[in-house]
């Protein structure tokens, strides 16, 4: 007997089960899904309301809660409520050090490239775990409003995003229940919800500017045989709407003489004086006079003085396309067509100059809240073939990667990706004076190498011998468009160099590729679980060696309890080791990067200033 789905929502037949397109945002996300009509249309689920605060909380007794519930708890419990985690996906500590006061919740400084994490209460949570709560819930939203299954997915990333966050953005798709068909660029969508790009005889050169709620970045495509090419992106991912309420909020305490600090500590107020901000900023677009009054507090603005208080930050987004465009080496008379994407971009003053700028009429019909959700519900829409008009280029079938610590896949080409492809990336060595390294190659998609399926292993041999995290070791997957994957790694500062050449997809059939993904979305889970207390241990064994051979080589330099407290500190961290929980091993790493960090310091201070002395600095030889 013959199974036929029926859409409860729309009462249609459906051929093929719905795939969703997902704008994944700083500030809010939405979900979009192409109509029995054929028209993209984004999920207003149970009156909501289309955008998803991009919020996680977590109640005390571990109750979680995402979007509208938990941006109220914003200010009334702000360290255990997760805001604009986009930010953090695929980034170490270093990349965001400079914005860590950004942050109300803690985000885990262990000084080292290793992925960033959060801590709420004693539990620890990666950018993947947070992101895969939010795409949970807008997966949930969809199934509820569509009455049907919600499995398979486009998900839209900015196009600036490097390898390591759009895996992590797979990953948390993966744990949130759904197969990423897709990872596409912000810009792209944008374009395709304008029907840019679906001609494939056309030729066009774009320019996407993007101004959301906190970020904002300007993107140049290059769009030939339906082929969208990033010619050049610029941006602040710390500029956008936000600032503009800001702006407003700082005028009113200069206006009304308050005293910023109490504002502040009266959350309340603060808040709804924040509220009142944004109200004003969005009245701006019908009408010139803001007045409204807050207990004793007038909120008086004009739309003159509001332009004027923002137009600093506007003319910054100005020169970053002026910097974009110089950096794909175009003139502005090049751009064919200007598309407005993120909610900011409805102020008047942004659309004049950037129409002026650019020199001509601006894309905004659509709304620039939903722009990026409408144009990934069309690229999936594409992928489930339901669009004839449009070539389907070869993909490849599962994911490829080589084996990491732990017996780890750490993915370089993802599934679905365009062929022919290539990508890389720089791994390093884990031990002092390594002069060898094994590289496994896989292909699948689970998260643990004995899940997938093995195609190569070769040995990189002749590593000069340096300290663990000296070698710079490129390895780079080109999959051609035979499907013959190259496999080459190269220590770059030796030049030592090895190839292997296989046949990623040679005997294996639809039905095993089907099950593999199957599999991955069943344990997604497990798998994340495992992968996380085996990088805790990774990270605890490599902070353990550190640690032992730092107080070995300067033990001259410490006091008696210093190392005692330090000792008693590392055996606390071996011991966790052992325990199969992460978050005790996380907890012993922090409290011994926590101690040892000041003296750590100290030392290196010591060691500048007798550089500084000249006693440490040799004279180079004279030729």
């Amino acid at each position: 007997m013959a199974k036929i789905s029926i859409n409860l929502a729309t009462g249609s037949l459906q051929k093929e089960e719905i795939i969703v397109g997902i704008d994944l945002g700083t500030t809010n996300s939405l979900v979009a899904f192409i109509d029995p009509d054929k028209h993209p249309k984004v999920i207003n689920d149970m009156g909501k309301g289309v955008l998803v605060p991009s919020i996680v909380h977590f109640g005390p007794a571990g109750e979680i809660s995402v979007g509208n519930e938990a941006k109220n708890f914003l200010l009334t419990d702000p360290q255990n409520t997760i805001f604009s985690v986009k930010r953090l996906l695929g980034r170490s500590y270093h990349d965001i050090e400079n914005h860590k006061d950004f942050f109300s919740y803690k985000v885990i400084d262990d000084n080292s490239e290793s992925l960033v994490k959060i801590k709420v209460g004693e539990q620890f949570y990666t950018p993947i775990e947070l992101s895969g709560l939010i795409l949970k819930e807008l997966k949930e939203r969809a199934e509820h409003a569509l009455k049907t299954p919600v499995n398979r997915a486009v998900v839209t990333v900015p196009a600036y995003f490097n390898d390591s966050q759009r895996q992590a953005t797979r990953d948390a798709g993966k744990l949130a229940g759904l197969d990423v068909m897709r990872i596409v660029n912000e810009p792209t969508a944008a374009s395709l919800a304008y029907g840019i790009g679906l001609d494939p005889s056309e030729t066009k050169t774009i320019a996407v500017y993007d101004l959301g709620g906190g970020t904002f970045d300007v993107s140049i495509l290059q769009i030939q045989n339906g082929i969208f090419e990033v010619l050049a992106t610029n941006g602040d991912t710390f500029l956008g709407g936000d600032d503009f309420d800001r702006a407003i909020l700082d005028y009113w305490i200069q206006k009304n003489n308050l005293n910023r600090e109490e504002l502040l500590q009266n959350r309340e107020l603060a808040q709804e004086l924040r509220l009142l901000a944004e109200k004003a900023k969005i009245a701006f677009s019908h009408q010139s006079l803001f007045n409204e009054k807050v207990g004793e507090i007038w909120c008086t603005i004009d739309r003159h003085t509001f332009e004027e208080l923002i137009l600093p930050k506007v003319e910054k987004t100005i020169e970053s396309c002026r910097n974009a465009l110089k950096d794909a080496g175009m003139q502005v008379t090049e751009i064919d067509e200007v598309v407005m994407v993120g909610g900011s971009t409805r102020t008047e003053l942004v659309k004049k100059m950037v129409s002026e700028f650019f020199g001509r009429k601006l894309h905004d019909e659509v709304n620039p809240d939903e722009v990026v959700a409408l144009g990934a519900a069309i690229q999936a829409d594409i992928l489930a073939g339901n669009r004839s008009d449009i070539l389907l280029l070869d993909v490849t079938p599962l994911s490829l990667g080589i084996e990491t610590m732990g017996g780890l896949m750490d993915v370089i080409i993802p599934r679905n990706s365009k062929i022919p492809t290539k990508a890389g990336r720089q791994y390093t060595t884990s031990i002092d004076g390594q002069i060898n390294m094994k590289i496994a190659v896989y292909q699948g998609e689970r998260d643990l190498i004995k899940e997938n399926r093995k195609l190569a292993e070769f040995d990189l041999k002749g590593i000069p011998a340096m300290p663990a995290g000296f070698p710079k070791v490129d390895i780079n997957f080109l999959l051609n468009a035979d499907g013959i994957l190259k496999i080459q790694a190269i220590e770059l500062r030796s030049g030592v160099k090895q190839e292997v050449e296989v046949k990623p997809a040679y005997g294996i059939t639809d039905d095993v590729v089907e099950q593999m993904l199957m599999d991955s979305i069943t344990h997604a889970k497990d798998d994340v679980a495992q992968r996380m207390l085996i990088e805790a241990r990774t990270e605890g064994e490599q902070m353990v060696y550190t640690v032992e051979g730092f107080i070995k080589k300067n033990s001259s330099w410490l006091g008696i309890a210093e190392i005692s407290d330090t000792t008693k500190l590392v055996q606390a961290l071996k011991d966790s080791l052992g325990s199969g929980d992460k978050d005790q091993i996380h907890k012993a790493i922090d409290e011994l990067n926590d101690f040892t960090r000041p003296f750590a310091e100290r030392l290196m201070d010591q060691a500048i200033g007798q550089a500084m002395k000249g006693k440490s600095v040799e004279k180079p030889d004279q030729d």
